[in-house]
C-alpha cells in the first residue's frame, strides 16, 4: 500500500511541475530546458514496465481521487508537448538545433507508423493536430513525394509550424492550415488520416470525417491506454456501423499506440 501511495504522489508531483511550467511559457525561449527536461522525465516514466504494473494495481482501487488526477495529467501534459514543440520550433528558427529524448521517440514512431499503411506519392494525407513543429508532415512528404495537408486549433502553432515548413520543406507539398475538417476541400479527396495522440476531441472529429471522406480512406488513430493515457488522450469505442477496426501497432516502448481504422462499408 505504501508503494501504491509513492506512487500517486509521483503523479501529483508531475502535475504541479506541468501546471507551472505551462504557466511560465511567455513566447520566448526562458524556461525550455526545465520542461525539456521533465517531458523527457516523465516520457521515460510513462514507459516504465514497473510503473504500468502499479498503475494496474492503483486502478483496481476504482479511486475517484486518482481519475480526476490522472485527467488533469493529460491534459496538461497534452498542452506542455504543445508548448515543447513551439520552443523546440522557436529554438530552430534562432538558429539553433537538437532533439530531445521525447521527440526522438515520437520521430521512432512515426517510421513505424509507415508499416501499418501505405503512403505513396499519389496519397493525400490529412494531419489533425499538426502542431509547431510538424514531424509527421515532413516526414510523410519527403520520404513519399505525398501530399500533405496539416491542421491545428492553435494560430500561434500554424504560424510557427508553416515557418518551420519554410525553412526545412522548401519544395514539399505541404499546407498548414488552422480551418476545421468540415471546411476543407482536402478533406473529400484525403487516402489518409492521422490523429495526433494529444487531440482530446479526436474520436469526435473521426465521427464527423465519416460522410466527408471516401470509402477508401484509412485513419491511423494515436492514442494511448492504460499508465500511456496519462500522457495521450486514450482510445475509444467507435460506432460499428461507420468506422471498424482495422488494426492496432503496440509498441511497449514507445510513448503511444496506433490504431488503424478503415470505414465498415470495406470488406
Amino acid at each position: 500500500m505504501e508503494k501504491l501511495l509513492t506512487f500517486q504522489d509521483e503523479l501529483n508531483d508531475y502535475r504541479e511541475y506541468f501546471h507551472r511550467a505551462a504557466a511560465q511559457y511567455d513566447q520566448t525561449m526562458a524556461h525550455h530546458l526545465e520542461l525539456q527536461q521533465l517531458i523527457d522525465e516523465y516520457s521515460r516514466f510513462v514507459i516504465n514496465p514497473s510503473n504500468h504494473v502499479i498503475w494496474e494495481q492503483l486502478q483496481e482501487e476504482r479511486s475517484d481521487e486518482l481519475s480526476l488526477i490522472a485527467d488533469d495529467l493529460r491534459q496538461i501534459s497534452a498542452r506542455c508537448v504543445a508548448i515543447m514543440e513551439k520552443y523546440r520550433a522557436l529554438k530552430l528558427l534562432d538558429g539553433s538545433s537538437g532533439i530531445t529524448d521525447y521527440f526522438r521517440n515520437i520521430e521512432s514512431c512515426i517510421e513505424q507508423e509507415f508499416s501499418g499503411f501505405q503512403v505513396t506519392s499519389a496519397s493525400r494525407v490529412l494531419m489533425v493536430g499538426s502542431g509547431s513543429f510538424p514531424m509527421t508532415p515532413l516526414l510523410i512528404a519527403r520520404r513519399t513525394g505525398a501530399e500533405v495537408v496539416g491542421i491545428d486549433i492553435d494560430e500561434e502553432s500554424v504560424q510557427l509550424g508553416r515557418a518551420i515548413v519554410d525553412q526545412l520543406g522548401q519544395g514539399l507539398n505541404i499546407r498548414l492550415l488552422s480551418n476545421p475538417v468540415e471546411e476543407l476541400e482536402f478533406t473529400g479527396t484525403a487516402t489518409h488520416i492521422i490523429f495526433s495522440s494529444t487531440v482530446e476531441q479526436k474520436y469526435d472529429i473521426m465521427d464527423r470525417l465519416y460522410p466527408l471522406t471516401g470509402k477508401e480512406v484509412i485513419v491511423a488513430m494515436r492514442y494511448g491506454d492504460g499508465l500511456k493515457s496519462l500522457f495521450n488522450f486514450p482510445s475509444q469505442e467507435t460506432d460499428s456501423r461507420k468506422w471498424q477496426q482495422a488494426g492496432k501497432i503496440l509498441r511497449p516502448d514507445q510513448v503511444f499506440d496506433i490504431a488503424l481504422y478503415r470505414k465498415e462499408n470495406i470488406r
